[in-house]
């Protein structure tokens, strides 16, 4: 979008953008970085470390649900940064870092279910927040034509829920011993 249809949205004055932001670009990588963090400083508010392994995966699967409901802009934005490459996440030490921050937590969780017996050994971290992911992205982002080809409302309520119930019993299947 042009700067001047972004500040007329954001109530915003065009001058105090470049004053703030410097350009456009700057702009975007600002929303994307405020974006990451927002989702990364939600997933530490969830305390998963207090959980047993279990719930805290489900707790997580949960959360990214319904994060992505709540947040269709995420969505968006992540679909845009991916069709120029990365090019704002490259230059965003703030979104390795949180993102480093998070994998570790992921992998604890994993580790505490090895050791409790309820995990296999050997699941990647990264690897599963990729899929936590994908379960949930891919159904929203192809809702629209899912819908259609699928026959069914795939945002009903009902069908919500039972997506969410499919994604949970997915991903512990996935990890359980």
């Amino acid at each position: 979008a042009r700067v001047d249809v972004i500040a007329a949205k954001a109530n915003a004055n065009k001058r105090m953008i470049y004053h703030y932001f410097g350009s456009k670009d700057n702009l975007f990588q600002a929303v994307i970085e405020n974006a990451y963090h927002d989702i990364r400083a939600a997933e530490q508010k969830l305390h998963l470390d207090d959980l047993r392994p279990k719930d805290a995966l489900e707790r997580l699967v949960r959360f990214t649900w319904q994060y992505y409901l709540r947040n269709p802009e995420f969505i968006t934005l992540v679909n845009s940064e991916n069709l120029h490459r990365a090019k704002h996440v490259k230059r965003s030490e703030l979104i390795k870092a949180e993102t480093r921050k998070f994998v570790a937590m992921v992998s604890g969780i994993l580790e505490r279910g090895v050791r409790s017996g309820d995990f296999r050994a050997g699941i990647d971290p990264v690897q599963l927040n990729i899929t936590i992911a994908a379960i949930g992205y891919y159904y929203l982002t192809n809702r629209f034509t899912g819908s259609i080809i699928f026959e069914r409302d795939l945002m009903d309520k009902d069908a919500l829920n039972e997506r969410l119930e499919f994604n949970i019993e997915t991903i512990l299947r996935l990890v359980s011993t």
